[in-house]
């Protein structure tokens, strides 16, 4: 049998969950993609499909053709459960964006297009607030691979189980669950410097100090601005939970991979560019869904990097939250 990602076990005899699949009509949606396209990181490839949690619910779902079926955990009503279920996965994975709209106002330039036409179906998901701001907190300056080592340690340590067919997944650990940590045991998780930044955001959420619901209704601008203050998030960490956790589509995250296909597709003859520059332009050249465009930019880059791509996945090469300050886009 071969090894089990960390975030799952087998317990053995335990039977297969009651609930039967439900099955959702998922038009223009790859799930593959959307799950592997690095703006999610706990997602584990099991048989036909994907296990993993969606706020305290353990959930399978595959994709055959234009369907998703998705089953639960095991549940006393399965009737009641069956139609959030429905609810909750067509909202998780934005099944009601417009894709087709979105990617026809993309720019029309040869890098994009080959972006938007590598990446059809990917689909940017509605993740969880807190779940989304303290992952991004842990991924300064680390590749997909060690985020997601991050995610299952920090999950399996501090998260609660949950049980779906034979295996047994774990949620996101709640601010409360981790405000009561201490650093000592972050660092364990494999946090590093990032330890200190979480448990403190953790504290301020979990004290209602930052109330990440009530930043909700802010402006781009303020929210921003307002992200910016918690420790462990700068500009680049902002952005990415505007765009992944409060749905912001023209937030224009820019990591390093971003930077790359920026500087070298589109300001190829200038020897020197300035970040600020790099923003201006995103936030012109790429419109009120400049947010698809550069997940579509990063995953196309990321999964041709043996062409005129370098690096890996880092939020920056900075330590965010140790910027003097978190310039607005």
């Amino acid at each position: 049998m071969a090894a089990l990602p960390l975030n799952f076990s087998i317990e053995q005899g335990t039977a297969r969950s009651t609930m039967k699949f439900v099955q959702i009509p998922a038009p223009d949606f790859d799930l593959a993609m959307t799950l592997k396209s690095g703006q999610v990181f706990h997602w584990e490839k099991i048989d036909n499909g994907f296990c993993g949690t969606i706020g305290d619910r353990a959930v399978h779902v595959e994709q055959v053709g234009k369907v998703i079926k998705v089953r639960g955990g095991e549940t006393p009503q399965p009737a009641r459960e069956t139609r959030a279920l429905r609810n909750i996965i067509a909202d998780y994975f934005a099944l009601d964006h417009p894709l087709s709209e979105i990617c026809a106002s993309f720019p029309n330039d040869p890098t994009m297009n080959a972006a938007r036409d590598f990446c059809r179906g990917l689909r940017i998901i509605r993740q969880p607030k807190w779940e989304c701001l303290a992952t991004f907190i842990c991924s300064s300056v680390k590749q997909v691979a060690h985020i997601r080592q991050i995610s299952r340690a920090l999950r399996k340590r501090f998260g609660d189980a949950r049980k779906i067919d034979h295996y047994t997944v774990y949620t996101f650990p709640s601010p409360a669950q981790l405000a009561k940590s201490s650093e000592k045991e972050l660092r364990e998780c494999a946090l590093g410097y990032r330890a200190p930044n979480l448990l403190a955001t953790a504290r301020l959420v979990h004290s209602r100090a930052a109330d990440l619901d009530a930043l909700a209704a802010l402006p781009d601008v303020d929210l921003r601005e307002k992200l910016c203050e918690l420790p462990g998030v700068g500009a680049k960490v902002a952005n990415c939970v505007m765009l992944f956790a409060y749905e912001r589509l023209r937030a224009f995250p820019i990591d390093v991979w971003i930077e790359r296909v920026l500087k070298e597709k589109y300001f190829r003859r200038r020897r020197k560019v300035t970040g600020q520059r790099l923003r201006a332009f995103s936030e012109t050249y790429f419109g009120k869904h400049g947010g698809y465009a550069q997940q579509y930019l990063f995953h196309h880059a990321r999964m041709n990097k043996t062409h005129a791509y370098g690096g890996r996945r880092a939020v920056g090469r900075q330590q965010e939250g140790h910027e003097s300050a978190c310039p607005s886009r």
